[in-house]
């Protein structure tokens, strides 16, 4: 079958997670060299800082990500962190430098773009976050609809998060495709509401997974109803 709509997850299936991972330590590096602070004692203390954000949300509750790096970053300064203005373009200049897109994905999205298909994003995101992300590779016009964190304010696999994604675009689950890498936030959030679902990666696959491709220049062929496996 073909479909009427295509939604991307971003981190994980446009943006590599691991380039995402490396801005932070790019950012970390030269904090430490900047202010003169130990670097490993840097590094733990922000990833801890930085994890403990994220466990301590209730359930599928959006966290931002953005307050997740300032208590990270001023906990590595023990309560005497120098004003966000002097540190952040540090932050937003490593990660932009770091930044790559998952092979294939924005090949994909443009190849797409070019078509009826309506493409939209769900992803576990802050608004300004999906904003650089999207514009770092140059496909934010290619996309009909964002779906974020922040705006709905809970994450995947929350059944909101892909409510709101139909309600932007206006169309039935049953006609869409969702493209994640991760099972049960992406591939079985989805179809528990009736989208077909696209696994990238083996540890994306599962039951609920409609299709599993490796290749990301796949994804056109699924959404026009030629893709043979391959």
């Amino acid at each position: 079958m073909s479909y009427d709509a295509v939604f991307w997850d971003i981190g994980g299936v446009i943006v590599e997670l691991k380039s995402i991972r490396d801005g932070y330590g790019a950012f970390l590096a030269e904090l430490c060299e900047r202010y003169d602070l130990p670097y490993e004692q840097t590094v733990e203390t922000w990833k801890t800082t930085l994890g403990d954000h994220f466990k301590s949300r209730d359930g599928t509750q959006f966290r931002s990500a953005q307050d997740g790096y300032v208590k990270a970053t001023e906990a590595v300064f023990d309560g005497d962190a120098p004003d966000e203005s002097e540190w952040w373009p540090l932050f937003e200049r490593a990660s932009a430098e770091a930044m790559r897109a998952e092979p294939g994905a924005v090949e994909a999205v443009r190849e797409l773009a070019g078509t009826d298909v309506h493409q939209g994003i769900v992803s576990d995101i802050d608004d300004r976050e999906m904003e650089t992300m999207l514009g770092a590779f140059d496909v934010r016009d290619c996309f009909d609809s964002v779906t974020t964190s922040e705006t709905v304010g809970y994450t995947k696999p929350d059944r909101r998060m892909f409510e709101h994604a139909l309600d932007a675009w206006g169309g039935a689950a049953g006609d869409a495709l969702m493209v994640g890498d991760r099972y049960e936030h992406d591939v079985e959030g989805a179809a528990t509401l009736g989208f077909d679902a696209v696994a990238y990666g083996e540890e994306a696959s599962g039951p609920s997974a409609d299709y599993v491709v490796e290749d990301l220049r796949r994804v056109p062929d699924i959404a026009r109803g030629d893709y043979d496996g391959s």
